[in-house]
């Protein structure tokens, strides 16, 4: 993306792979988002399955959805394995492909996966820095060189939840990925952003703000105990627990994570704050939470990454209750 290019219209996105279907069986799935007018694939990775595979499938089996990563990380993958899973990716899908990068967690990397996890800022900065010349076919980090390099350039997004990564994706990015997000503290987010883009002397509002969102099909007082399971499990990570402290959530946050931090995972379940769960689950039937993202849209994100809460027998009607329009 150039410094002057404006960012498209809303996009439109959906979260993969679904909870509860086999890889084998998304085809019908991806089908039908594509049918029902989505724009993007935004694949995650934590504790299921890789962020790539499932947009090797897609590519095999969509036309024109973007397909993402949402969101792979520096440590555990080196610049050029990265670089070259993008550039396979590119190809196979014929030039729709993001490569969505983040710093990942302490839990993940260091804990699961035996990897310090240090410096995530400047391990971010500088794996965009050696993946943009190694896509674009230049010699990388210890002369490394792509075989073959992309026809097309790869999109680099960079995940972020504190002010300083907001800022760098801002600035050195194409597009900022912000997750669990609450809707009072979007203005403050989104201006992080905007400052990044200054620093990097582009013009406000040229590069993609991506949200992801966790889609409860219920009212909120139905759909709160899952909300609370979910939270509570994120929440006392240690990099979210200090997003939402930098946010002013400290005080509101302290009986979830002293319960959790002492053993006792019931408790920190029921002390999930309810008023910060409202601000960032969307709740209701399908047009109330059409009504709400729209109000994140009018808040600066630019692209919806959408997470249906429901079983598998429920997530054709879901794709269709969320589609655009």
């Amino acid at each position: 993306m150039s410094e002057e290019a404006a960012v498209p219209e809303l996009r439109w996105g959906l979260t993969v792979p679904f909870a509860g279907v086999s890889l084998a069986d998304h085809r019908p799935f991806f089908e039908q988002a594509e049918a029902r007018g989505y724009d993007d694939l935004w694949s995650g990775e934590a504790t299921g399955y890789d962020g790539f595979t499932p947009l090797v499938l897609a590519a095999a089996w969509t036309e024109r959805l973007r397909l993402a990563t949402g969101v792979v990380n520096p440590y555990t993958r080196g610049v050029p394995v990265l670089a070259q899973t993008a550039a396979a990716l590119q190809d196979a899908s014929r030039g729709r492909f993001v490569l969505g990068l983040g710093s990942s967690s302490d839990v993940i990397v260091e804990r699961w996966n035996g990897v310090p996890f240090a410096k995530p800022l400047t391990r971010v900065r500088e794996a965009v820095a050696a993946l943009r010349p190694v896509l674009a076919g230049e010699r990388g980090p210890g002369g490394f060189k792509l075989e073959q390099a992309p026809a097309t350039p790869v999109p680099i997004h960079v995940a972020a939840l504190r002010d300083r990564m907001l800022r760098l994706g801002g600035e050195v990015a194409d597009g900022t990925m912000i997750n669990f997000t609450p809707i009072g503290s979007l203005a403050h987010v989104v201006e992080q952003i905007r400052a990044g883009e200054a620093a990097g002397g582009r013009e406000p509002g040229s590069t993609e703000v991506v949200c992801r969102f966790f889609c409860i099909p219920a009212e909120v007082d139905e759909g709160l105990p899952f909300a609370r399971h979910l939270f509570a499990a994120y929440g006392t990570v240690p990099v979210y627990e200090a997003f939402f402290r930098g946010l002013g959530w400290g005080d509101r946050l302290d009986p979830m994570v002293d319960a959790w931090r002492a053993g006792d995972r019931k408790l920190a379940v029921e002390k999930a704050p309810e008023d910060l769960l409202r601000e960032i689950f969307i709740f209701g039937p399908w047009a109330a939470q059409k009504a709400r993202l729209d109000e994140f849209a009018a808040g600066g994100v630019t692209t919806f990454a959408l997470t249906p809460i429901c079983g598998p027998d429920q997530l054709a009607a879901a794709i269709d209750g969320l589609a655009r329009g």
